[in-house]
């Protein structure tokens, strides 16, 4: 599993590779257990700044190995299933695979080139930011093999286009490009080297405080998921719980003073 998932770090900002480029980091078994176990461990770690997911070689991720999908679909060991659900999650472990990077509490942005189709794009579309080369292809691609989104995708889908257009790409399974996605909103800007503009967005994440950057987030994935009573009673309750903290009053200092940050890890 480490051959087809690697991390580096440097400081606050991890890194995630899909590193599986003689098959444009297509997902076979290794590959799942890799995102999976790569994603759980970062969202544990409480010195994780910011996440910057990419794909090794040409291509984010090309979607299934057919192939080896065909091999698993007939081993008879749940335990071993990419159906397979534990209790810390409510995604199975081919779900988990994508669903993973929204359990992780600090922001995660996707660097995509060259295509990210079916089980790809639902990776891609479980990080928080998508950043995007404009001739990337994208596609829901699963209709191609009689099969329907199932690694999480149109949870994700439903939130970022509108429910015609979240149809028409997975009824037809088109392959559109990176300037598309923009205008659909699924890619949240386009850049011809995506990989350095989301290292670059993450460490300037990294530098704000860690505190009220994982209360963000928790804050916005529940947003038009709980009522608005209850979306701004977790907004008051998130506040209270940053206000006054080590970090909060040094994000202050600094912004007076006029120098860097010293932040510290979560509690």
């Amino acid at each position: 599993m480490a051959d087809r998932v690697t991390v580096t770090r440097t400081g606050g900002v991890v890194e995630v590779r899909m590193n599986r480029p003689e098959k444009m980091n297509a997902l076979d078994r290794a590959m799942f257990e890799g995102l999976l176990e790569t994603g759980k461990a970062l969202a544990a770690d409480r010195s994780v700044r910011a996440i910057v997911l990419s794909g090794e070689g040409r291509a984010f991720c090309a979607g299934l190995d057919f192939a080896s999908f065909m091999a698993m679909a007939g081993e008879a060991d749940p335990g071993r299933s990419l159906f397979h659900r534990e209790a810390d999650s409510p995604a199975n472990s081919a779900q988990r695979a994508a669903w993973v990077w929204t359990e992780v509490p600090v922001p995660v942005i996707a660097a995509v080139h060259g295509v990210a189709f079916g089980g790809g794009l639902q990776i891609a579309l479980g990080a928080d930011i998508r950043i995007a080369t404009p001739d990337t292809q994208f596609s829901v691609m699963e209709i191609k093999w009689g099969l329907v989104p199932d690694m999480s995708g149109t949870q994700a889908l439903r939130r970022l286009v509108r429910l015609d257009v979240a149809k028409e790409l997975t009824f037809t399974g088109r392959i559109f490009s990176g300037n598309e996605a923009a205008a659909l909103g699924l890619v949240t800007r386009l850049d011809e080297n995506p990989r350095e503009a989301a290292l670059a967005l993450a460490r300037e994440i990294a530098g704000k405080s860690p505190d009220a950057i994982r209360a963000s987030k928790k804050l916005l994935d529940q947003s038009g998921l709980v009522s608005v009573a209850d979306g701004l009673r977790l907004e008051e309750e998130l506040q209270k719980s940053v206000l006054g903290t080590a970090n909060q009053i040094e994000a202050v200092q600094a912004n007076m003073q006029k120098r860097a940050p010293e932040f510290q890890d979560p509690a």
